[in-house]
């Protein structure tokens, strides 16, 4: 069963940091292309604020740059964001996301937790 669950969230003041963390489970048979971090403010569309690779390559939104970093544990299954110089703006519910294949496919699919709030006041 695949999983995602994310926690770290909470109410920080503006210009604090918080970090995410996401435990992922049931992966084991499948190919991860690529481990995510996604958000969506009132509103606003969901949008990706930053994401890594298999490989260890990241990118982030320009929004968050020089802010935010992503990163992975491969021994505790973890996904993380630390994120500092936090603003008003970067309040949302954060959400984790791996898109990910069984072997042979083509086509991957992508794989969601349940979202984290993050508020940052001013």
């Amino acid at each position: 069963q695949v999983q995602l669950v994310e926690s770290g969230g909470g109410l920080v003041q503006a210009g604090g940091s918080l970090r995410l963390s996401c435990a992922a489970s049931g992966f084991r048979f499948l190919s991860i292309n690529t481990m995510d971090w996604f958000r969506q403010a009132p509103g606003h569309q969901r949008e990706l604020v930053a994401g890594i690779t298999s490989g260890g390559r990241t990118n982030y939104a320009d929004s968050v740059k020089g802010r935010f970093t992503i990163s992975r544990d491969i021994a505790k299954n973890t996904i993380d964001l630390q994120m500092n110089s936090l603003k008003p703006e970067d309040t949302a519910v954060y959400y984790c996301a791996v898109d990910a294949a069984p072997p042979l496919s083509l086509n991957t699919q992508k794989f969601w937790g349940q979202g984290t709030q993050v508020t940052v006041s001013s």
